[in-house]
């Protein structure tokens, strides 16, 4: 889980959207832009060249078709093209999600109850509990705190109840299709086709969002490729029925973005008065790379922190630990302030947003807090 994508359409219009896709969850703005009436041509000078025609992309059933070719183009069996493009239905919804304006300004204090319900809390628990042993096996394994994995699964896919209800080739063909992100959501939906064909899924079984998410941890294709596991050695990789397998990929998808179990995610914290906030990571940021880069000029000790005026939120000293951290405001100057430590790096990989980082890491706090 979220790539910044300008697509310019001509003639009707110009269309923005930034996505975050690192784990297939995706928020967009979008704005038409109108065209401007063309100006009068002023005397004895010739007219302009009539504009060429717009091309048309053609009915879904066309796009399809010609997907089908390439996919028999590309080797996959006869047996399994058929299935699968037999089965393909454009998702309006899907489309209709993708493009949809945000209603109101969110912020943490708005976002956090909603994604950390009391009931959240108390399934979180109950599960962390249940599945310990099976969660300190893998967490051993891979070098990651086991809350992590529960605070993960449950604000994924509300611990592998709600994992999407849409066909995961369709949506990725009519995303693809929709044709915004073509070239992305084209390579996510040959990869979902490898995955078929390697057998991990039947095609009725593998289900997902209106993006493409898949399963009780809701990777991509690419990211179920890249870090799927299969935990409980049967020879098959199904996040969407084996809860070992979702932990477990889990599990590699943090330790393979380079988890450190020695640390946590972060702590809020508080500031002087009067506090330099350019020490402060900038939002805003087109990609990671950029984003990393402001989080390195940023980043220094807690030590350095300590000597800055920061003070844990109870206003006490920083813990002292020869770690580093940087420093995080989701809501600006007037919103909350975090020290963030490397595993907030890797979260961020998962999902490009600092509430949704936020909410992971108070979800895996509050399994293991005392009430």
């Amino acid at each position: 889980m979220k790539l910044t994508q300008i697509a310019v359409i001509v003639v009707s219009g110009l269309l923005l959207s930034c996505t975050s896709t690192v784990s297939g969850k995706a928020q967009a703005t979008s704005e038409t832009v109108k065209t401007v009436a063309a100006k009068p041509q002023p005397q004895n000078v010739a007219p302009a060249l009539p504009a060429p025609a717009a091309v048309t992309k053609g009915s879904f059933e066309q796009y399809a078709a010609a997907l089908k070719q390439e996919a028999l183009q590309k080797g996959y069996s006869n047996a399994l093209v058929n299935d699968v493009f037999a089965s393909l239905t454009h998702y309006q919804s899907a489309v209709v999600a993708d493009k949809k304006q945000p209603e109101f300004t969110e912020t943490l204090d708005t976002y956090l109850p909603k994604r950390i319900s009391k009931q959240r809390i108390s399934l979180a628990r109950k599960y962390y509990k249940e599945h310990q042993q099976e969660l300190e096996t893998i967490g051993q394994k891979y070098g990651v705190q086991p809350r992590f994995i529960v605070a993960l699964w449950g604000l994924e896919s509300s611990f592998g109840k709600f994992m999407g209800n849409y066909s995961v080739p369709s949506a990725l063909a009519t995303m693809a299709y929709d044709g915004r992100r073509e070239a992305f959501f084209k390579s996510e939906f040959f990869l979902a086709l490898d995955i078929l064909q390697q057998g991990h899924v039947n095609l009725a079984d593998m289900k997902g969002s209106w993006a493409g998410a898949m399963g009780q941890s809701q990777f991509m294709p690419s990211a179920f490729m890249s870090y799927a596991q299969d935990g409980d050695g049967d020879g098959h990789i199904n996040i969407w029925q084996s809860r070992t397998d979702a932990f477990a990929s889990i599990a590699n998808y943090l330790k393979t973005r380079g988890w450190d179990n020695s640390q946590t995610w972060g702590r809020e914290v508080k500031v002087p008065k009067n506090f330099d906030f350019s020490y402060v990571i900038p939002k805003g940021s087109k990609d990671r790379t950029q984003w990393l880069q402001w989080w390195a000029k940023s980043e220094r000790s807690l030590a350095a922190w300590q000597t800055l005026g920061v003070r844990t939120i109870e206003g006490k000293a920083l813990p002292k630990r020869d770690i580093k951290a940087a420093l995080v405001m989701p809501d600006d100057e007037h919103g909350r302030v975090y020290l963030a430590y490397s595993n907030y790096q890797t979260l961020m990989h998962w999902n490009r947003s600092y509430y949704f980082v936020t909410s992971v890491g108070y979800l895996a706090d509050l399994i293991v807090a005392e009430d």
